[in-house]
């Protein structure tokens, strides 16, 4: 009796990974919006079935008033309240440069693994850059775990890190492949504003320490967006904080 034919197995269906970017305030740089003269001070959550990532800490609680505004709204963990997460939640840290607005609050993350690029953590250990030094005894702690990465690294599922050295050596950037919404791109401060975009026009500031690297960083960074259809979420520009989702609503 010939034997029955036997159906070729289905390759397993890959499950597609739940993710959530939720977009925080943790402050604001200058007074009127308006004017253009008013910047948030950003950092970002990024929730997948398996970690919860947080992009910078924000601006040190203990430092000395100046330009730099943190309302209670805006403190670090009552914004992550306000989406129902908890600083044990954090698996990962993923530290875009220690600029005292990016890293004032390391220290409330023991547990989480702290992710940055080798050169800059390297530079920053040299203490030779003075504005390193204000959150230094927030992000210079051995309690907490730094894991040194060189270059262009995809850190999980979805979330890879872009090197784009210039505002200073070694600050990173983050693409986040968000399976409804697309790509979404945070240059932070390596495209800080509209006029920003264009490598060869762009204007520098004061904390552009290589003028050169940010150019190249920011044509790379404009390129990857191009050609990956993402967005790009500007790092300190008011004028574009005002059109985006902001936690607790988010891009899944």
């Amino acid at each position: 009796m010939p034997s029955a034919k036997r159906r070729a197995k289905k390759p397993p269906t890959r499950r597609r990974q739940r993710m959530r970017l939720y977009l925080l305030e943790l402050g604001h740089i200058g007074h009127d919006w308006a004017a253009g003269g008013r910047m948030p001070v950003c950092a970002y959550l990024i929730q997948t079935d398996d970690a919860t990532v947080l992009v910078d800490t924000g601006f040190p609680p203990d430092a000395p008033p100046g330009a730099i505004q943190v309302t209670p709204e805006q403190e670090l963990i009552t914004q992550l309240s306000q989406i129902g997460v908890n600083p044990g939640d954090i698996t990962h840290v993923i530290c875009s440069h220690l600029d005292p607005d990016h890293a004032g609050n390391h220290d409330l993350f023991p547990q989480a693994e702290f992710v940055i690029q080798r050169s800059h953590y390297e530079l920053a250990m040299s203490d030779t850059v003075p504005r390193l030094r204000m959150a230094r005894k927030h992000w210079d702690q051995e309690s907490l775990n730094y894991r040194q990465i060189d270059g262009d690294v995809e850190l999980l599922p979805g979330i890879e890190l872009i090197e784009s050295s210039g505002h200073i050596l070694g600050h990173q950037s983050v693409l986040v492949r968000l399976p409804e919404s697309g790509p979404v791109l945070l240059a932070i401060d390596a495209i800080t504003m509209e006029k920003a975009l264009d490598p060869d026009t762009r204007p520098m500031t004061n904390y552009d320490l290589e003028p050169e690297l940010v150019r190249s960083s920011t044509r790379k960074l404009v390129d990857l967006a191009a050609k990956e259809g993402a967005l790009i979420v500007r790092g300190h520009d008011g004028s574009q904080w005002e059109t985006l989702k902001r936690a607790p609503e988010f891009y899944a």
